[in-house]
């Protein structure tokens, strides 16, 4: 996103006519929604969730730049556990990241086959092996074709 937001969305009961007094769990639907930017925001109060969840999510920052902050920002115990944790979430991180890499440059051949460009033509442009860029393509064709 280009900025930090939150925002709670939540019923309430707006009395319109009379005052019956419902029971029951009027206020079961609570979402906060929070919306997380691509830059890391200040260390300040107002953005101190913001702040945990971007160092957190992060894919620029370092295992050990996190835990830094984690530590120093959050005054957070870090243990082997904590930083297993941190660690798995920059592999999970890291691979969302190849994965919409890898759905991108197929999207990409694909388009150039579409368009008539040779294999030669898609591999050079891709920086792909002729046999990788066949490979994408007949994973993608339709098998009745």
């Amino acid at each position: 996103m280009d900025e930090s937001s939150m925002a709670y969305v939540h019923l309430a009961k707006d009395d319109l006519l009379g005052s019956y007094p419902w029971k029951g769990g009027l206020d079961l639907l609570n979402i906060v929604l929070i919306g997380i930017s691509n830059e890391l925001p200040e260390h300040d109060e107002k953005y101190e969730l913001h702040r945990l969840l971007s160092t957190l999510l992060s894919m620029e920052l370092t295992v050990d730049e996190k835990i830094g902050i984690i530590e120093k920002e959050y005054s957070i115990v870090v243990d082997d556990r904590i930083r297993e944790d941190v660690s798995a979430m920059c592999n999970l991180s890291q691979g969302i990241k190849e994965k919409g890499g890898a759905e991108r440059e197929e999207k990409i051949i694909l388009n150039m086959h579409r368009k008539g460009y040779t294999l030669e033509q898609i591999a050079e442009c891709v920086e792909k092996t002729i046999e990788e860029v066949e490979a994408v393509i007949r994973k993608k064709e339709p098998v009745l074709a």
